[in-house]
């Protein structure tokens, strides 16, 4: 059995230890997919504990989760990121959607936009 207790919403399970851990992934994105979709704060998810296993997201998607978190908080829509970027609706509708591959430094660009500097960090 798999479960996050941040994202209480993403709940799993396999037959060994592998398949929970690749089927938690995949539970873990469906369910941000849900916060995007209703354009609500993701809570952050905290590092594994000792005897927990870490299931590992793509730094995009990090990335991604801290851009609709910043545009939560200062309220602004994505017409309003288009505006002080200076680009189109479709790119910045692309930056706020799990399922379309974006480049890190196009989030980095929106986020820069909101006056916030991405910081990539390694452990």
């Amino acid at each position: 059995m798999a479960s996050f207790p941040d994202i209480p919403e993403a709940l799993t399970g396999g037959d060994s230890r592998e398949e929970t851990l690749d089927m938690a992934r995949d539970a873990l994105i469906t369910a941000l997919d849900f916060y995007f979709d209703g354009k609500c704060e993701v809570p952050l998810l905290r590092k594994a504990k000792k005897g927990e296993e870490a299931v590992e997201l793509p730094a995009s998607l990090w990335a991604k989760m801290l851009l609709l978190n910043e545009m939560v908080r200062q309220q602004v829509r994505p017409v309003e990121l288009t505006r002080k970027r200076g680009t189109s609706a479709q790119e910045v509708n692309r930056l706020v959607n799990l399922k379309h591959t974006t480049k890190v430094d196009s989030i980095q660009e929106a986020l820069s936009a909101l006056g916030k500097k991405l910081d990539v960090g390694m452990s």
